[in-house]
């Protein structure tokens, strides 16, 4: 995995794509129903230069290739039932996040870095919810930080008992900053620790080992050095053998790949068309004109099924956004195409049972709420050839306004599928319309009862779906204020208000982890005490002390 600086936008590009034929980090190994993932992290193999990899440390291209492994886990070996995380290294299983990286990089690099990885964590516990497929972390040596709360994000931990392997959260005692990975609301609200042990575990920078770790509830098992790997293999065993057999057929991921013509990168159903110098950029999402309408045609496309191809690439392109253009500030999103094929595919997915077209629409939902926490501003378009219906209705639902020109000599259509009621939930757990109508369901029910008929500009805008409805005559100069006047505010306020406004309804661990937890990470990232010539981040690993500034704010 490494950084380019071959297209348009900033100075190093991130590749975002990853195989088993070139991890550097990690081994995958299928027998059967079994899994095992090792961690062995190349300390040479850093996606930027500056820093090493040091005791399975990691850095994104780490963890780009983790998120690899479990979408190729679901997808391509949808017949595995337990999957073991371990690691190569001699007493150090992953001593988290590297240091180094941290200290050196921006502030908004740091934020997308721990972005993704809590959304990588997130889609392992989603694979052990949904896709007859557990995760045991057999810790082989210490785990510390960010390895601990990879653990954390596991069904089942075995901790080795060597009477020096630890798990551990030192970020707070050495370093000054959080276990912003999830770590804090995982302890809390995963493993449901007492609040003065968790206190106490998370002010330990040794941490905590044996007997003890199994008595807080901080691992589920520990086993000696002389029966490690036998305990490994029972204990992997049973945890399969806790889920049913299932005789399926994997499909093979094959690479997204864009193409760059200009401004403009392309992908089969996904563009990008960039004006840096407006800071915004077009999103279309298209959908072909032809579909499968059954789950075994569907799967006998496999990746190039196009509900699954459409938004892997979408997936892709949120990322080039985050890490790749920081300085856009404005995406304009239009979903066009065949409605009719979104309307099939949609009853497709949310009727049948078949592993494949359950697992595409998994995966449709992690990248909706991919877009949910993207720190750009989204604004849907709904203009003539637009075809906002169902699941890309969800994209207009997911964006901070919608703008839906409404005139009687030009036509255009939106509609409701299954994929509108539920089956797409956000990180609160609730679906789009019942958090966009929170104050009132009825409203919301009231959208959905449109059932499978498109309806126009006109009733979209009774129903509550417009934010603003102009006609022909004042279209391009609402549209133009709206987008000049977005671009002109602070980026860092809109980042705030966004978050705050998108999330509303019911809590979970989801929205405390970015919600909270992150929220507060990425202010103590910016704090002198951690970041400052004399801040615990910057000093770790140097001969200086830190000095902390002793007014609590």
């Amino acid at each position: 995995m490494t950084a380019t600086a071959t297209e348009p936008g900033c100075a190093e590009r991130i590749s975002f794509q990853a195989s088993p034929e070139t991890y550097r980090h990690w081994t995958l190994a299928v027998d059967g129903d079994l899994a095992t993932l090792t961690m062995d992290v190349d300390p040479g193999g850093g996606l930027k230069e500056g820093y090493e990899l040091k005791l399975n440390s990691y850095d994104l291209g780490v963890d780009i290739e983790l998120a690899d492994c479990i979408s190729r886990l679901r997808f391509e070996h949808p017949q595995v039932r337990c999957v073991t995380i371990t690691g190569n290294s001699d007493r150090v299983f992953c001593a988290g996040a590297n240091i180094v990286m941290l200290r050196t990089s921006q502030h908004g690099f740091k934020v997308n870095f721990c972005k993704f990885t809590n959304e990588t964590r997130l889609y392992l516990e989603d694979a052990s919810e949904n896709s007859n497929m557990r995760f045991l972390a057999a810790l082989n040596g210490t785990a510390s930080g960010g390895g601990y709360e990879l653990a954390i994000a596991c069904d089942k931990i075995l901790l080795i008992d060597d009477r020096n392997s630890a798990v551990s959260y030192p970020e707070v005692p050495l370093l000054g900053v959080l276990p912003g990975t999830g770590g804090l609301t995982r302890i809390t609200d995963k493993r449901q620790l007492r609040r003065d042990l968790c206190d106490v575990f998370a002010c330990v920078a040794e941490g905590i080992k044996g007997k003890r770790a199994v008595e807080w509830n901080l691992v589920d098992r520990i086993a000696p050095l002389s029966k490690w790997e036998e305990e490994v293999a029972s204990m992997a065993r049973k945890t399969a053998d806790e889920l049913p057999l299932r005789d399926v057929q994997g499909i093979t991921l094959d690479p997204i790949v864009g193409v760059w013509d200009g401004d403009e990168l392309r992908y089969k159903f996904v563009t990008l068309k960039f004006d840096r110098a407006a800071r915004t950029v077009q999103l279309e999402l298209r959908a072909p004109e032809e579909c499968p309408t059954s789950a075994a045609a569907a799967h006998g496309q496999g990746s190039n099924f196009w509900a699954l191809r459409a938004f892997r690439e979408l997936d892709e392109a949120l990322l080039e956004l985050r890490f790749n253009e920081p300085e856009i500030a404005l995406v304009l999103v239009r979903a066009t195409g065949s409605a009719s094929t979104v309307q099939t595919t949609d009853a497709l997915l949310a009727d049948s049972d078949h592993w494949f077209t359950r697992e595409t629409l998994h995966l449709q939902k992690r990248v909706l709420k991919r877009l949910d926490l993207t720190a750009k501003s989204f604004y849907a378009v709904v203009d003539r050839g637009t075809a906002f219906v169902g699941s890309f209705l969800e994209l207009l639902l997911a964006c901070d306004r919608s703008y839906i020109l409404n005139d009687p000599d030009i036509e255009v259509r939106l509609g409701v599928t299954a994929a509108n009621g539920g089956s797409l939930p956000m990180s609160n757990g609730i679906s789009r319309l019942a958090t966009r109508f929170l104050a009132d369901p009825e409203l919301a029910a009231a959208v959905l009862d449109e059932g499978p008929q498109l309806f126009d500009a006109e009733r979209a805008d009774e129903l509550g779906l417009a934010t603003y409805a102009p006609d022909e005559i004042d279209w391009e100069d609402e549209l133009r204020i709206a987008i000049e006047e977005r671009a002109a505010f602070s980026p860092d306020a809109l980042t705030g208000m966004e978050a705050n406004l998108r999330f509303a309804g019911p809590e979970t661990m989801e929205t405390k982890i970015f919600g909270r937890l992150s929220a507060w990470q990425n202010w103590i990232f910016q704090r002198p005490n951690a970041v400052g010539e004399r801040g615990a981040l910057t000093c770790y690993g140097t001969p200086q002390s830190p000095e902390f500034s002793r007014l609590r704010t």
